[in-house]
């Protein structure tokens, strides 16, 4: 029986990682941390921030409303408060449109090179 390769998660992730993934400063996550209290990273012993990857579900959550839907920090905190697991949820799934959304223009691009290149070499 062949030896599987596991894919290793890593389970946590520093502040210039998670600052570098959604292309914010890292000042702006240490700002909503004093404005969320859903998002609380362990620190360690060195007061070095980390972050688990549901803490950085909670920073995409909270991205999504203020940076994306363009909600202020308290209507983005009373919205996480109403409702945390549903727009989570909902969030999942813009993703995943805006994944298929951006692979749809790419394969019409190419579609369209194509196109043009045979219509060029036909004439």
């Amino acid at each position: 029986m062949p030896y599987k390769d596991r894919e290793i998660e890593k389970q946590y992730f520093t502040i210039g990682e998670v600052a570098a993934q959604f292309n914010v400063a890292p000042s702006l996550i240490r700002f909503w941390e004093t404005e969320f209290e859903e998002l609380r990273p362990r620190k360690s012993k060195k007061g070095n921030r980390l972050y688990t990857p549901q803490d950085v579900d909670i920073f995409r959550t909270i991205y999504h409303l203020v940076k994306e839907r363009g909600y202020t920090i308290p209507g983005a905190r009373d919205m996480l408060k109403q409702k945390g697991p549903q727009l989570k949820e909902k969030i999942d799934v813009i993703q995943s449109l805006e994944k298929v959304r951006k692979f749809m223009v790419t394969m019409k691009k190419e579609l369209d090179a194509i196109g043009k290149a045979s219509s060029g070499a036909a004439s």
